[in-house]
This record gives structure tokens, C-alpha cells and sequence, in this order.
């Protein structure tokens, strides 16, 4: 099929690679334009556009598609479909409409559960025990097109967002590519998503990384799994005379008998077990400001945090 693909990070690679490893005939891709990143703020092309440069695919990285310009130009390619997987723009109706067989999106969670941006992390956050990876025909709304293919996928006690994600972009990759082949057999059927357990999964904000150890230690296990790799959940210390900030990239649920008898947030031995609101959960990695990842073990030989330390 002749396809135009859509997508920016790298959770998208994997679908654009099995598309083309598909024998499919990638048009175009479209990404998110150049954003500055890291410490020189030098201008950094999303993973998408990286790998199609690689692929000899052309691609175009407009900051909107809402002109009658852009959408001319999408018209022009002459798509049998588009295939949309966290490309970030909103898709307007004459785009939607474009390509001869419409647009599939592929969508990290059992729809209509976790409809929205960050639908990996807020389902681990929610302490949720299972997801899917779910390829959708688009329409005008936030995620709730039909339903054409899903697969469903565990979500394991201690697996982190990064984990997940992982996991997702392979496992919709291969469900994408099944999905175009039944459409190219005409024998891809789609339902619409049920009206109820509709949630969104907002955005993760500048706020979201703090962690509230007044919640029970299960939610904060969950909030701490769920931001990890990045953006990452953390806590502030005092280092000198200026508080810094410490990343907890991944912990375990633990029992204290001290838990109950100390103020949340304190630290309870010289393991790096800290009381929450209920029960306590103990740093296994960590990563301090400009450092690399590092063990509770060795986080704790270089930065005093002491039994009693209040966090």
C-alpha cells in the first residue's frame, strides 16, 4: 500500500520499520519540526525523522496542518492510508479524509481507558494490571475512533513506564502491520468503543515528578514506576544550603516495623527505606542532578541521608 506516516518519538520507530520491512511503499513521513534540546540547546530532530533520513524517506515537519496549504500538500501524496502513532499534531477533517482508505492510529491502552497523551504512564500511576496496544481508525475526536485491532498486554507488579513502553511499540508495530494487511484483503472490521470507562491520560506536567509520601506505598511505588525512565519521580534533600533534588528511578514495597511510628517521608534505616503515609518503600536506584543512574548503595556512600532524615 501507499502509506504516509505519521509519528515523532521512538516509540513510533518500530511501526514505521515493520512498515517498511512490510514491503509497504512509505510516500512520506511527517514528524514534530526540530525542538532545541539538551544542554547547548542545539536543534535535535525527533527519532521519527532520524530514522526515515536513514530510510531515504522524505519527510516534512510543518508546524501545523490546519492551512489550506499543508493540506493540499498532504492531499498531493496520494495515500491509500495514513498511519498515525504519536505524531503530537491534531489531524483536521480534509487530512483525516485524504487518503483513500482514511487514517489508522496506534494507541497504548485499552481504549477508551486512557484516552489522551500519556496514556503508559497514567495506567502504571493508576496501579492498573493490564493495558493494550490498539490500532484505531481516527476521527474527529481525542482518541475515540472504532476499534479495529487490540492486543492485550500485562502490566507486571514492578514494570516501569519505560519498561512498558518498550513493550507496547513492539507488540503495535507487528498489530499495525496486521492491521494494513487486512485492509489490504478488505477484511479489517472495526467497533466502535464502548461508552463506558472513559478516562484521560493527561499530559505528564512539570509538577507531576513530586512525590507525595503521605500517600500508602503502594501509590507511590506506582507513581515512582510510572515516571520511570524520564521524566522521572523524585524527591528534594537538603545539600548544603540549597535543597536538591534526587530521582527515584526505581524502588521495591517493603515491610518496617517503623514505618507506622515515623512522619512520612522519613528515612527509616541506612538502606534507604522511607515511611509513607501507609507502609514503606525502599530506593533501589536513584540518579542526583547531573549524575548518572546509580544504586541506592551507591548513591548513599557520596550523600548522607541518615536514619531520621525527613524528605
Amino acid at each position: 500500500m501507499r502509506v504516509v506516516f505519521m509519528g515523532t518519538p521512538d516509540f513510533a520507530v518500530p511501526t514505521l520499520s515493520e512498515l517498511l520491512t512490510a514491503g509497504h511503499e512509505v510516500a512520506a513521513v511527517y514528524t514534530q519540526p526540530p525542538r532545541p534540546a539538551g544542554r547547548g540547546m542545539s536543534e535535535r530532530k525527533s527519532a521519527v525523522h532520524a530514522f526515515a533520513v536513514g530510510s531515504g524517506i522524505p519527510v516534512l515537519a510543518p508546524k501545523s496542518l490546519k492551512g489550506e496549504a499543508e493540506q493540499q500538500a498532504f492531499a498531493r501524496h496520494r495515500a491509500d492510508i495514513a498511519v498515525v502513532v504519536a505524531y503530537g499534531l491534531i489531524l483536521p477533517q480534509p487530512v483525516l479524509q485524504a487518503p483513500r482508505h482514511g487514517c489508522l492510529n496506534l494507541h497504548a491502552s485499552a481504549l477508551p481507558r486512557w484516552r489522551g497523551a500519556a496514556p503508559i504512564q497514567r495506567a502504571i500511576m493508576a496501579g492498573d494490571t493490564e493495558t493494550a496496544a490498539s490500532v484505531m481508525r481516527m476521527e474527529a475526536g481525542l482518541d475515540t475512533g472504532p476499534i479495529c485491532l487490540e492486543v492485550r498486554v500485562p502490566i507486571e507488579p514492578d514494570m516501569t513506564a519505560g519498561e512498558l513502553h518498550d513493550l507496547l511499540a513492539g507488540r503495535g508495530a507487528r498489530l499495525m502491520s496486521r492491521a494494513l494487511a487486512n485492509l489490504e484483503r478488505n477484511t479489517l472490521q472495526c467497533r466502535a468503543q464502548p461508552s463506558e470507562g472513559i478516562t484521560y491520560a493527561a499530559k505528564i506536567g512539570r509538577d507531576d515528578g513530586r512525590i507525595d509520601f503521605n500517600r500508602p506505598a503502594g501509590e507511590v511505588h506506582n507513581h515512582i514506576r510510572g515516571l520511570s525512565p524520564v521524566p522521572g519521580a523524585w524527591f528534594e534533600v537538603r545539600s548544603g544550603d540549597k535543597p536538591e533534588r534526587v530521582k527515584v528511578l526505581r524502588a521495591s514495597l517493603v515491610k518496617n516495623q517503623r514505618a507506622g511510628l515515623e512522619a512520612p517521608g522519613t528515612v527509616l534505616d541506612d538502606r534507604l527505606t522511607i515511611a509513607c503515609g501507609e507502609g514503606a518503600i525502599r530506593v533501589l536506584q536513584a540518579q542526583r542532578a547531573g549524575k548518572r543512574p546509580m544504586t541506592a548503595e551507591e548513591l548513599l556512600r557520596g550523600f548522607a541521608l541518615a536514619a531520621g532524615t525527613r524528605l
